[in-house]
């Protein structure tokens, strides 16, 4: 099945909970100038309202997912006032 490269890299938030090897849950992407909606597979589970980082297209509208943070949050609003 054809792979969707554009969803690889991007971030998006878990709709439906995934449940690591037990299923896919569902996640929401920002992805070609919209928001859109893929299958979402992980290795833990993660739950509704987990930020997470598209690493993988397995096409069909399915994505690997990792939990994501943003590294730039940890520096806070202080880093940009430096400046």
């Amino acid at each position: 099945m054809p792979q969707d490269e554009a969803v690889i890299g991007r971030t998006g938030k878990v709709l439906i909970g995934t449940r690591g090897s037990a299923g896919p849950g569902e996640v929401l992407v920002r992805v070609r100038g919209g928001s859109e909606t893929f299958l979402a597979w992980s290795e833990d589970p993660l739950p509704p309202g987990a930020t997470v980082l598209v690493i993988e297209s397995r096409g069909c509208r399915e994505v690997g997912v990792i939990e994501w943070a943003d590294p730039l949050d940890a520096l806070g609003g202080d880093a940009v006032d430096a400046c």
